[in-house]
């Protein structure tokens, strides 16, 4: 039997490769003066690339429920590899819309699939903590890549540095692949029997549902609204929060950028402590205090965001849940939908992400260009968080339902 351990671990550092997406800030500023572009165009790549994000994961998904995660994994990776590597071969930014953005956010969904839907099903007993720690490799790619990256332009030009991250990609993906070996059908650690349900909602023995099911389902459609809830606060304060600490908290550009480090670790961080909360806690208690965090941290913003102290204090609340909803979200959607065909099922609520990241930006960005602060549009977040408290106790209430229902077909 494979070490599962090994498994997470591999995985992590795949997810840590693919993360370097996020660090995409970094080689904007040098690509618009290399190719003579518009920040608009030197954006582009990385719009494309997320875009696609949700696509892939699908067709991953679907291709890893059936041919297992190593063979998927590898040929993702590979795909990875490559549009970094031709990336550093481009003489116009135009290039740089396929190599990047179609064939990089074609293979970024693929790994990260593979990595965070293996992994959790290895992890039976601790769903939420093996999420959390998979999904954290995702996040702390702009942490380690970022600033290798602007160190590595100190000395050679932004294609250069694309092509040595390509090489790197190639290496660590290409190893961690030949560890990806799906678990065996019904696998439980030695010693482990799933939990007897009682108060607290953390079921592990949903009914096995196909993606077609799974979208007939009303559950579906309140666990996806959810995760678009989830995500506004998140992706709002990620997209402006440099700004939002000159314009409203009057930090210098130089305490601004600490202020954007802070969070990025703290959206790492929270991944794997909100994950394991969520093991501990339930799946649906967890959800609903992380809500409550972000609700109350968007209020604390909108209100007392005088100091630094109090623009950290709100941005690692924001940003500590909001990684927490990537770590516990995946065990959650096997815990209401099954395991068997969680690939494509997870690519499929994940698509809750587009709307949540393109809605979130925009609206701190319309309120602040019409009322010349941001308050309006931290109040609507924090208004939406608790919204989403109220739909998470009605999606406990289906799960408790159904998890008797099905009980009581069994025991008959």
């Amino acid at each position: 039997m494979p070490n599962r351990w090994l498994i997470l671990v591999t995985g992590v550092f795949a997810n840590l490769c693919i993360g370097a997406a996020y660090s995409w800030s970094v080689f904007r500023g040098p690509l618009v003066e290399y190719f003579g572009a518009t920040p608009s165009q030197a954006t582009l790549p990385y719009t494309i690339s997320l875009a696609l994000m949700p696509i892939s994961m699908i067709i991953a998904g679907k291709i890893q429920d059936k041919r297992g995660p190593k063979l998927t994994m590898l040929i993702g990776g590979l795909i990875f590899s490559i549009s970094y590597l031709l990336a550093g071969f481009a003489t116009n930014i135009q290039f740089m819309y396929f190599t990047y953005g179609v064939l990089g956010g074609a293979s970024l969904g693929a790994v990260y699939s593979c990595t965070v839907v293996n992994t959790v099903k290895w992890f039976p007993d601790k769903r939420g903590l093996a999420g959390g720690l998979i999904s954290a490799g995702l996040g702390s790619g702009a942490i380690v890549f970022a600033p290798l990256g602007v160190n590595l332009m100190q000395s050679f030009s932004p294609l250069t540095t694309l092509q040595i991250f390509g090489g790197i990609f190639l290496i660590v993906i290409t190893i961690a692949s030949l560890f990806a070996v799906a678990p065996p059908a019904g696998y439980r650690p030695d010693g482990w029997t799933p939990p007897v349900v009682k108060n607290v909602v953390n079921i592990n023995t949903a009914t096995e549902k196909s993606w077609k099911d799974m979208v007939r389902d009303p559950l579906f459609y309140i666990a996806w609204f959810l995760l678009v809830i989830a995500c506004v606060s998140g992706t709002m304060i990620i997209g402006h929060a440099a700004g939002i600490g000159q314009d409203v908290v009057g930090l210098t550009p130089a305490v601004a950028a600490l202020g954007v480090s802070i969070l990025g670790i703290a959206n790492a961080l929270g991944r794997p402590v909100w994950g394991l909360v969520s093991d501990k806690l339930g799946r649906f208690p967890t959800m609903s205090l992380m809500l409550l965090v972000s609700a109350l941290s968007m209020f604390l913003l909108s209100q007392f965001a005088s100091s630094f102290a109090v623009f950290v204090i709100a941005i690692i609340g924001i940003a500590s849940t909001y990684g927490g909803f990537f770590g516990a979200y995946p065990a959650l959607t096997g815990d209401m939908f099954g395991m068997k065909n969680m690939g494509v099922n997870w690519g499929v609520m994940f698509t809750a992400f587009a709307p949540a990241a393109i809605f979130g930006p925009m609206l701190a960005a319309y309120v602040f260009s019409v009322r010349g602060d941001y308050s309006l549009a931290f109040i609507v977040a924090g208004a939406l968080s608790l919204l989403g408290i109220i739909l998470t106790l009605i999606a406990q209430n289906i799960v408790k339902k159904n998890h008797k229902k099905q009980v009581s077909i069994e025991a008959s």
